[in-house]
């Protein structure tokens, strides 16, 4: 990167928002047509009620819950892994970060909509939202409900403020190349930054203190969704390892959908020169590392409720093991532990298509995993009676196939109006290397010197 010159590094990263191929419209108009199909299920599904889902009793959480906590997870993928970056002063992270911070974004703003699409009523949404009410109705307080709202909306304002900070830099300098209506639209954006010492200062600092607080943030988001289920009376829910083993899990995911956006980022916007192979090798080594820990953490909690042998629990526990639902326990414990662990582990696999093909199983296992997580213990219950089965609809299928599709149209969209790149971070870079080489061909030159 030393070797590049501030020019060519705009010219690079610049490119895609004005260049478009073909292949970009087509491919935006293939997610497009899934998300209009989606929404058109949710439609229907508003018109005739939640009849057309699966959903009956005693399951009445399944794909929707499913699909919020796995999307609420897949953002920590952003936020908290470019803070701790940040704070590590890792420098190969620079063309990382605003890769990892916009998933961070679309993930939690598709996920928080998930408690919405599972109402049968939508429009009745804002009583979960504590708001004055001449009616002298409160939502409870007690609720883990309750507290997702708080949790999940202060980490959304979080991590837009986290994204917005270093993109000011770049909408300047988009704005000072542009002309017309682009000029106008990119100089209200860079909301008057000049690039003055002052303000490159506060910059720095805004962002420093935004990390610190982001991080314990980012960690109660999650512990609080997973309070959603051990605070309830539910065989193998009410746990007190569901708080870390849910963080852990969402780090997990989280790095693996980086992985393959960045793969996706790297062919299509060719980016080859700026997302190199030690940046797929890094993160590699990070999920090795999280696997091993999910690993841990699944096997504590199986382990711990086939010690105590409550026949509540167990019921649940031989579904799982060797029941209707084994096909997908030993499919996630494949896609999350023996599929990832060699690849990354063998440093001649751990390629850019070894890591990538880790972390779609990786992905693929985790979202199986909060599906094992909910509906099992729901179809358990402590009564017999009240056992049941639950199969999906075409509905419930079709809109979880929507929300893939707008994730990757909002990246797609995202990456034609934001060099998705920071374009000064990585300048900042590669001047430190380059006063860094500086250096020691100065030190060696001395040394020659003296010899």
């Amino acid at each position: 990167m030393a070797t590049k010159t501030p020019e060519q590094i705009n010219e690079d990263l610049l490119r895609p928002l004005s260049v478009v191929s073909p292949r970009y419209f087509v491919a935006l108009a293939i997610f497009l047509a899934v998300v209009i199909v989606a929404g058109s299920m949710f439609g229907r599904q508003i018109y005739d009620g939640l009849g057309v889902t699966g959903l009956n009793r005693p399951v009445f959480w399944a794909f929707y819950i499913t699909n919020f906590v796995f999307w609420i997870g897949l953002s920590h993928a952003g936020t908290l892994i470019s803070a701790i970056l940040r704070l590590c002063n890792a420098t190969w992270r620079r063309p990382v970060t605003r890769c990892a911070e916009v998933i961070t974004v679309f993930s939690l703003s598709i996920g928080a909509s998930f408690p919405i699409i599972h109402l049968g009523r939508p429009w009745l949404a804002f009583w979960l939202f504590p708001y004055p009410s001449e009616r002298g109705i409160w939502p409870n307080i007690r609720s883990p409900l309750l507290w997702d709202f708080f949790a999940i909306n202060t980490y959304l304002i979080g991590s837009v403020t986290f994204l917005l900070l270093p993109m000011l830099p770049d909408f300047a300098l988009i704005r000072d190349r542009a002309s017309g209506f682009r000029k106008r639209v990119y100089g209200f954006l860079a909301l008057g930054w000049r690039g003055t010492p002052k303000q490159w200062h506060r910059l720095e600092t805004a962002m420093h203190i935004m990390a610190i607080a982001i991080i314990p943030v980012a960690v109660s988001v999650h512990s609080i969704v997973s309070w959603d289920f051990a605070m309830a009376p539910v065989p193998m829910w009410h746990s007190t390892i569901f708080a870390p083993y849910f963080v852990a899990g969402a780090i997990f995911s989280g790095i693996a959908a980086l992985i393959i956006a960045m793969a996706g980022l790297r062919k299509f916007l060719h980016l080859q020169e700026y997302l190199r192979p030690i940046h797929f090798q890094n993160l590699g080594k990070l999920l090795l590392v999280m696997s091993l820990l999910w690993f841990y953490f699944v096997f504590s909690e199986r382990l711990t409720g086939w010690y105590g042998n409550e026949k509540y629990e167990m019921s649940v526990f031989w579904v799982t093991q060797r029941g209707s639902f084994a096909p997908l326990f030993w499919t996630m414990v494949f896609c999350n532990f023996l599929l990832p662990v060699p690849i990354l582990a063998i440093k001649k696999l751990r390629t850019i298509t070894g890591t990538v093909i880790a972390s779609i199983g990786v992905v693929i296992g985790m979202w199986i995993e909060r599906f094992l997580i909910i509906v099992p213990s729901l179809t358990r219950k402590y009564l017999p009676f009240s056992w049941g089965t639950y199969r999906p609809s075409w509905t419930e299928i079709i809109i979880t196939a929507g929300t893939f599709a707008a994730m990757a149209l909002l990246y797609m969209l995202f990456a034609k109006v934001v060099p998705i790149i920071a374009v000064w971070e990585l300048k900042a870079g590669q001047s430190v290397e380059r006063e860094h080489l500086e250096t020691i061909l100065a030190a060696s030159e001395a040394e020659a010197g003296a010899d």
